[in-house]
């Protein structure tokens, strides 16, 4: 089922709830909102103002000074407020609201100054409470900008004061971030004292580097690593060469020349011939290899001659796998690349090159032990120029915080106390103006808030927790789960604009056009009856339910009861039957269940009234007839105060002959559903049980207990609303669709 505008998931609430809420209580919270929002003009007219002074600082940069003798650093550090450097501001803010600096205000300007609008006395705390209280220190997260506001009681003094807070301030901040500034006698006599030490130490350092024979120990120490690891390099290159090189005539030593008979090894018993063959396979491989090469710088792979030489190296490369085959130590006597010309192996070169490489080895070992004899010593002197170094950077270090203090003595003396170079002043002092204090409006604006608030907590906390009737025709559905046929407006009500008119107009009459009795409230069916029109409407909604669920057989017998009594069970029985008693020729019998007589008992006590016995007989029917086609009936009962059982098992009874009688519809206008009535005993042999909910009456809880026993009953039941009330204004939000 999908929802309509306007409406809310199970659970959730829509527009129209919270409408509905807020009009049905408004008084409640227009009275607690205006109590809260006259509590707070009561505590403001109580309360009389203050006179308010302004004024800005902008921290352009805090200078940080760190410990004395930095070790070469910088002794003070200069730091930003913006961006990341929030913190500073906050401690700016510390120091602005810190007790010393009020104490060192009111030591200037006089707690009896300070307190002569406030009883009086030279009491310095409470002075400095006063100020305390009312002085005010904000910034903005990532501005550079503090708000001084200073709240005082007497005109003339709010002014001077803030403007001595802001003096005690500058000098307070020199003190936090740069401590007390030496004497400028000393920092003089430190830094001449500095200017010799340090001279002293450069001429030690510089005969320390002569002595070692370098500038820096560094940059020594590292052409030195250089140095060592070039000549390794070179060392293991030339060594790895020289094994190699001996193993070659190794190798050529045990290969026997061609004409040479073969006296001894596993050589001499290879053919000769096998051997040469072998060889000139080897040099003739090499030889095309390198025309392979040539002819890839002038011709590409799929060129003649490239394929032809392939071709020749192919075949020669299948008879030397050939001879390899046949005889394996054969792949031991191959020619190396290079000998392609048919020149023999040349041993005296071999031998050549491996009378170099060893003295090239032998130069490097040299090399390397004078450079690591330079290193050693040179780590002899490290230890000794590395601490004069360091020396020499703290002794520049003092030197240089030494001079910073002479320059700030010179600084503060150009300054004058209470300034600060690093602190700009955007706004002076403002002159005063009045003005509350914010902690005062703070709980003035709570009163009011708070006011409104608990309004609208009392609103939803009664309509959705305390109060748990049904009041609405969307509450019907949601919450029992059962159709409705009609709301009915609550005519009664003080505002209402029929109200006049339902209490001039008599409701029932007697056929002459006068009323039948002034207290008739139970059957209100003349025509100028506003209630008139709904008596019809639900008629109409009766008459189409029946034909949609095909019930043609007659006559139709409908209940009407509620959840408890005052629900208006009466009015809605008598008004259906007036108005079904108005279509085509068919005869309508009103029957009374109730114990309770009332102003109907009366009226059936006349000439108009009988028993259910008698308005089955002809001849005493007329007596029942009260207008057209209506006929009523009473069914008496022993005692208001206890259930009448006998009466009701003798219309049990009576039942197969009511249905077996003349009449169209028959309503049974009935007592209250409880445990122990006898409505839901009827209502199984009802055709239709209409349940009257009384509109902010009907308990919830109750209203499905009653349903859950005429389930049992399977009795086919809808329900009216009566006496509904309409809060909101139909053009803010409609949500019923009647047009009264």
């Amino acid at each position: 089922m999908s929802l309509k505008k306007n409406e809310a998931p199970p659970g959730k609430m829509s527009l129209g709830d919270i409408y509905f809420i807020l009009f049905r209580h408004k008084w409640k919270i227009l009275f607690f909102s205006a109590s809260g929002i006259l509590a707070a003009l009561t505590l403001l007219l109580c309360k009389p103002p203050l006179y308010e002074s302004k004024a800005e600082l902008d921290i352009l940069y805090v200078v940080q000074g760190r410990s004395f003798n930095p070790n070469g650093e910088d002794p003070n550090t200069t730091v930003s407020p913006n961006g990341p450097g929030y913190g500073i501001i906050l401690t700016e803010l510390k120091i602005l609201q810190s007790l010393d600096v009020i104490m060192d205000a009111v030591q200037t300007v006089g707690a009896e100054k300070i307190l002569a609008k406030v009883g009086g006395g030279n009491n310095t705390n409470a002075a400095a409470g006063l100020i305390a209280k009312n002085l005010i220190v904000d910034s903005t997260p990532g501005n550079s900008v503090i708000d001084v506001t200073l709240q005082h009681p007497d005109p003339e003094m709010v002014q001077s004061i803030l403007g001595e807070i802001i003096a005690c301030y500058f000098k307070k901040h020199t003190q936090v971030h740069l401590g007390s500034v030496m004497s400028s006698d000393y920092s003089a006599q430190e830094t001449n004292r500095l200017y010799k030490d340090l001279a002293q130490t450069k001429e030690e350092l510089k005969n320390a580097k002569n002595t070692a024979g370098v500038f820096s120990i560094d940059e020594a120490n590292k052409s030195y690593e250089e140095q060592l690891s070039q000549i390794r390099t070179r060392l293991f290159a030339a060594e790895a060469e020289l094994v190699e090189r001996k193993e070659v005539l190794k190798q050529i030593s045990n290969i026997p020349s061609s004409d040479a008979p073969a006296t001894n090894g596993s050589v001499a018993t290879i053919s000769p011939d096998k051997i040469q063959e072998y060889r000139n396979l080897c040099t003739r491989l090499d030889l095309l290899r390198k025309k392979e090469q040539e002819l890839l710088m002038q011709y590409t792979d799929q060129s003649v001659p490239v394929k032809d030489v392939r071709e020749q190296i192919l075949a020669n490369e299948t008879l030397k796998q050939k001879l390899e085959a046949e005889e394996p130590r054969l792949a031991g006597l191959g020619v190396p690349s290079g000998q392609a010309d048919g020149s023999a192996i040349n041993l005296a070169d071999n031998q050549a090159q491996i009378s170099m490489l060893e003295s090239k080895v032998n130069i490097l070992n040299s090399q390397l032990s004078q450079v690591q004899s330079n290193a050693a010593r040179i780590d002899e002197s490290k230890a000794t120029i590395t601490e004069l170094e360091e020396r020499q950077h703290r002794q520049e270090a003092e030197l240089e915080y030494f001079l910073r203090n002479l320059e700030q003595a010179r600084l503060d003396g150009m300054l004058g106390a209470g300034k600060a170079p690093n602190i700009g002043i955007i706004q002076y002092p403002s002159s005063p103006v009045k003005q509350w204090p914010k902690k005062l409006k703070k709980k003035a604006a709570i009163l009011a808030v708070g006011g409104i608030g608990f309004g609208l907590a009392l609103a939803f906390l009664i309509e959705l927790f305390l109060d748990r009737s049904l009041k609405r025709p969307v509450e019907i559905e949601l919450k029992l789960g059962l159709p409705m046929f009609i709301s009915i407006p609550d005519f009664s009500q003080k505002n209402h604009s029929s109200r006049a008119v339902i209490q001039n107009v008599p409701l029932l009459t007697d056929g002459t056009g006068k009323g039948a009795s002034q207290n008739v409230a139970m059957v209100p069916w003349n025509r100028q009856n506003p209630l008139y029109r709904f008596w019809e409407g639900l008629r109409d909604r009766l008459i189409i339910h029946f034909e949609v669920k095909n019930v043609t057989h007659n006559p139709k017998l409908v209940a009407v009861t509620s959840c408890d009594r005052g629900a208006g069970v009466s009015s809605v029985a008598a008004g259906l039957a007036a108005s079904l008693s108005e279509t085509g020729d068919g005869n309508v019998l009103l029957v009374d269940m109730n114990t309770e007589g009332g102003a109907a008992q009366q009226f059936y006590k006349g000439k108009l009234g009988c028993s259910v016995d008698d308005v089955l007989e002809s001849e005493a029917r007329k007596g029942a007839l009260i207008q057209k086609n209506l006929y009523i009936a009473t069914q008496p009962m022993e005692s208001s105060d206890k259930l009448p059982s006998v009466p009701a098992k003798h219309l049990m009874g009576l039942i197969p002959k009511l249905k077996a009688s003349d009449y169209d519809y028959i309503i049974f206008d009935m007592p209250a559903v409880t445990q122990t009535s006898m409505t839901p005993r009827m209502a199984r042999l009802m055709d239709m049980v209409l349940l009257v909910i009384e509109s902010e009456k009907t308990n919830q809880e109750v209203a499905k207990k009653v349903v859950s026993l005429l389930a049992e009953s399977k009795a086919n039941v809808t329900t009216v609303l009566n006496k509904t009330r309409s809060y909101i204004p139909p053009k803010l939000y409609r949500e019923n669709l009647n047009d009264v």
